[in-house]
């Protein structure tokens, strides 16, 4: 352990230091109130023995600056003084201080007062060391609860949560919000002829694809459940929403994941549906979550390798706007 010996007596404060320093101890001296204040910035010592009496500032005052200094931390102060009223020990915690001996001090009391000091600074030690594997432990747990393990994206509980959010943002602002659910088409087939291993690789596959798309810091993703995924777009209108969702088909095609048994083509395909909106006091997350999924029913209806979108009244792939169905309409 690390002690400052603070002292403005030369041969007190030398025959102290090499008391502990015969103990195992570093040692650290100072002659006066400022200098101890620089020891203590400079070699952050694990305890202070302190005398009252110093030129200039006293003891007091070196407690309070070094307090104010560590911050969060503890470092024990043990006041020296040939004072020994009750005013002075109360001087001295008042002060800063945790302990106060009357010199000259036996050697077995400060031993005895250092080993107690020792051990209060190890439980601490252990106190604090115990509380950040705790909240390590709760931020990994957190993280656990909201993002899917295999793709590294939120899961349905974190999408769910930020789709609230970002619905009440956007009706404070009055932009618009687009939400995509799409989903990997024909992926129980993939996985009968590949193996869950290779469906596993696929998903990450595709869950790096919507991780590169999301360029801003506001764009969301997640794997909202089985071969599912999920978009939350603040602040892009019906017809970024479908440039967005065509660049993204680009860049899936462009990965070419194989897929043997897929009816739509060789390659791994996406179906989805688009919902853009100004959330209203109406609009919540069950209602957008409804809107984007009859739409992506619709994608799938209308062959599927598509993202259909209710306001655009169109899909990914239309070259115009093309009306639905009277009835689907309506739903």
């Amino acid at each position: 352990m690390r002690i400052l010996v603070v002292d403005d007596q030369q041969s007190l404060r030398q025959a102290l230091s090499y008391q502990l320093q015969t103990h195992g101890y570093e040692v650290i001296e100072a002659a006066d109130a400022v200098d101890a204040v620089h020891k203590f910035k400079t070699f952050r010592p694990e305890l202070i023995l302190l005398d009252v009496i110093l030129p200039e500032e006293d003891g007091y005052w070196v407690a309070r600056q070094i307090r104010g200094i560590e911050g969060g931390k503890w470092t024990p102060i043990i006041f020296l003084s040939g004072q020994d009223h009750d005013l002075d020990l109360w001087q001295g915690i008042e002060a800063g201080g945790d302990d106060y001996l009357v010199k000259p001090v036996s050697e077995v009391v400060l031993r005895a007062k250092l080993h107690a000091m020792e051990r209060l600074l190890s439980m601490r030690n252990e106190l604090i060391q115990t509380t950040e594997e705790l909240r390590v432990a709760n931020e990994r747990l957190a993280h656990i609860s909201t993002h899917d393990e295999l793709t590294g994206l939120a899961n349905r509980r974190g999408f769910n949560d930020e789709l609230h959010k970002q619905i009440a943002q956007a009706r404070a602002s009055g932009q618009n919000l687009t939400l995509i659910l799409c989903d990997i088409d024909h992926f129980k087939r993939l996985n009968d002829a590949k193996g869950h291993v290779e469906g596993d690789a696929c998903l990450r596959q595709v869950g790096a694809l919507f991780r590169a798309c999301c360029h801003r810091p506001t764009d969301y993703a997640a794997r909202y459940g089985g071969e599912e995924f999920g978009l939350i777009l603040p602040n892009t209108p019906k017809s970024g929403a479908m440039t967005f969702v065509r660049a993204m088909q680009h860049m899936l095609r462009a990965r070419g994941i194989a897929h043997p048994d897929s009816p739509v083509g060789e390659l791994v395909t996406l179906s989805g549906g688009i919902t853009t909106c100004i959330p209203d006091q109406d609009t919540t997350v069950r209602s957008m979550l409804m809107r984007a999924d009859e739409a992506l029913y619709l994608a799938k209806a209308r062959g599927r390798n598509r993202f259909f979108s209710f306001e655009m009244q169109q899909d990914s792939i239309d070259q115009a706007p093309q009306l639905v169905a009277a009835g689907a309409t309506a739903s």
